[in-house]
């Protein structure tokens, strides 16, 4: 039996959403292109990321900063000291693997958070052998997982290194903003890019990357007011699906209300936000998302909450694609240390150095995990059922057949379409079912065919993806009813 992953690699290679990068050179491991259509659907779950998480408060803005910063950047935000992970080398064929995840795989448990010493007693105690050629593996140790360069020469050159994670860029922009923005707090400052992590094993292609794209939303706030929030009571009655860490063994997942959650209502609130942001826009199925309470062990030193939102992935189980971290001032702390540089600001008459709730969003994952679950494989076709708002192509635009004028007419429909802002496709090769298939196999939500009687009242055949069912409407009409078919609106409401 092909499992679905091995599907989905096919299909992104065959269609064109990503595959290896340098694969003419036998590719790297841990670093992918998107293609063609994987470019469109990343800007557009980016688009909405965006749209929905800044629009969340009238002082959360998106700004852009450098990926490559100095040392001290990363002694002060502790990354030169515990940006490491546990690793272990066969001493027969090499093999280099994560520590806790040779010991995980073999006890069927959760070991991360361990120390080496801790793994290396679990892999003696156990007999665990190198999975590839059942070597005897050494003492595990650690590795940094950043990446360093020297930029600059001579006297002039100077250590640095490449973003772990998009985080740090608005820590160092924060007083500048701050000051910018007329001094408000809670202040969101949000980063989409790129981040760079010398992974151990690179596996399930976006999953686990070397080279990643994030989406992070850092919100600086008052710590007196983390148990309140404006709009709190818009979400009191709205029920989470969380996993506590009591019942992580019995894998039970409770509905709460958000207001009986034990939790701040500024966390909590923002917890709300992300959950409708997977099951409202992204359109996941409810029983495949839950919120994941990390323990002491698994959650980083100054994270006082850490939630993680997990998507059930089929044969991949459940993975985590984003997380909702408390930091406190642990970044800001830091930075005021090793730069010298003030980090308190004043509000509302008082002196303090804000606290930080971090939004922080895998987007290849969100990716991967979007195309493992909008996928499937019907009798007569193969289906990727997007989010319309998400969809590479917003529709697409087809001539019946190549004569008497109808390619003309769908042209002119197309150009139409593209200058009022849709992404369109245009095929006119093969049959028009062939075409049909071949758009619901990339996932495009609406196809639009010119035919005999659009030549005579103008009317044209709008095709929804997912029901293949077909409406007429006239022409000018399309442009409204696609933008309201596109929005969710019903095929037959049109």
């Amino acid at each position: 039996m092909v499992n679905k992953t091995d599907t989905i690699d096919d299909i992104a290679k065959r269609r064109g959403f990503f595959w290896q990068s340098s694969e003419i050179y036998g590719g790297l491991s841990g670093f992918y292109d998107y293609a063609h259509l994987g470019a469109l659907l990343k800007r557009k779950w980016e688009n909405t990321w965006r749209g929905f998480f800044l629009g969340t408060d009238d002082n959360f803005y998106e700004i852009e900063t450098s990926f490559v910063m100095p040392e001290n950047v990363f002694k002060a935000s502790g990354h030169l000291e515990s940006f490491v992970d546990p690793i272990v080398k066969c001493r027969k064929c090499g093999l280099t693997e994560r520590a806790d995840h040779i010991v995980e795989s073999e006890l069927k448990e959760n070991f991360e958070g361990l120390s080496p010493k801790e793994l290396s007693a679990l892999i003696k105690k156990h007999g665990i052998k190198c999975p590839k050629c059942k070597g005897t593996l050494d003492e595990a140790g650690i590795l940094n997982m950043m990446f360093p360069l020297d930029v600059g020469t001579g006297s002039d050159k100077k250590k640095a290194y490449l973003l772990p994670e998009t985080a740090q860029g608005a820590y160092l922009n924060f007083r500048r903003e701050f000051e910018c923005l007329r001094r408000k707090l809670p202040l969101g400052l949000a980063i989409i890019g790129r981040a760079y992590r010398n992974e151990i094993s690179p596996r399930n292609a976006l999953l686990r990357m070397r080279e990643f794209s994030q989406a992070e939303l850092q919100i600086f706030f008052d710590p007196d007011k983390i148990n309140e929030h404006n709009n709190f009571k818009e979400i009191e009655n709205y029920k989470l699906r969380i996993l506590t860490k009591e019942n992580r063994k019995s894998n039970k997942i409770d509905e709460i209300a958000c207001k009986d959650l034990k939790l701040p209502k500024f966390y909590v609130y923002h917890m709300a936000k992300v959950q409708q942001f997977y099951l409202d826009l992204l359109k996941i199925p409810r029983d495949k998302f839950r919120l994941k309470e990390l323990n002491d062990e698994e959650k980083a030193f100054y994270n006082k909450y850490h939630w993680d939102v997990e998507l059930f992935l089929e044969e991949l189980e459940w993975k985590e694609v984003a997380g909702i971290h408390y930091r406190t001032s642990h970044d800001l702390d830091g930075h005021q240390k090793i730069s010298k540089q003030d980090m308190s600001i004043s509000v509302d008459g008082k002196k303090l150095i804000p606290h930080v709730l971090e939004l922080s969003f895998g987007v290849d994952r969100n990716i991967y995990a979007l195309l493992l679950l909008s996928y499937e494989e019907e009798k007569e076709r193969n289906v990727f059922r997007f989010p319309r708002i998400l969809s590479p192509y917003d529709a697409a635009v087809f001539p019946l057949v190549n004569k008497d004028e109808l390619p003309e007419k769908a042209i002119e429909i197309k150009k139409l379409l593209q200058s009022l802002g849709f992404n369109v496709f245009y095929d006119d090769s093969g049959s028009i079912g062939r075409r049909y298939r071949r758009m619901d196999e990339i996932g495009v939500p609406a196809s639009i065919t010119i035919d005999y009687e659009t030549l005579e009242n103008s009317s044209i055949t709008l095709r929804d993806r997912d029901s293949m069912k077909q409406v007429r409407i006239k022409k000018e009409e399309l442009c409204l009813k696609l933008r309201e078919f596109l929005s969710g609106e019903n095929l037959e409401a049109l």
